[in-house]
């Protein structure tokens, strides 16, 4: 009987409210979308779309066809809400404005 060799892995996910690590040994070879369903995190959060969402690994985008490696921490990321391009503009224009109604 061969044994496969099995490596320690985190699916993590985190909404404003409530975030979740849910710890998994799995056989070498798993990939990034393999441990998220195996997490059963999908059961937990019927709101995470494989098919639009992004992944990564502590932070660094991934493909979901990513092997894992022993103690990587898979995340799963939200859609953002607004661009943080267009969000950063509109605070250094507010602040422009605050400073020029300061000095009047």
């Amino acid at each position: 009987m061969v044994e496969t060799k099995k490596i320690n892995i985190e699916v993590a996910y985190a909404l404003p409210e409530q975030q979740v690590i849910i710890p998994l040994q799995v056989n070498v070879g798993t990939t990034v979308l393999q441990a998220i369903k195996l997490s059963g995190v999908l059961d937990q959060f019927e709101n995470i779309d494989l098919a639009t969402s992004k992944f990564g690994i502590f932070g660094k985008a991934e493909k979901p066809e990513t092997e894992l490696r022993e103690k990587d921490r898979v995340e799963i990321y939200r859609p953002l809400i607004a661009d943080p391009k267009e969000s950063r503009r509109k605070r250094a224009e507010k602040k422009k404005t605050q400073a020029e109604a300061e000095k009047k």
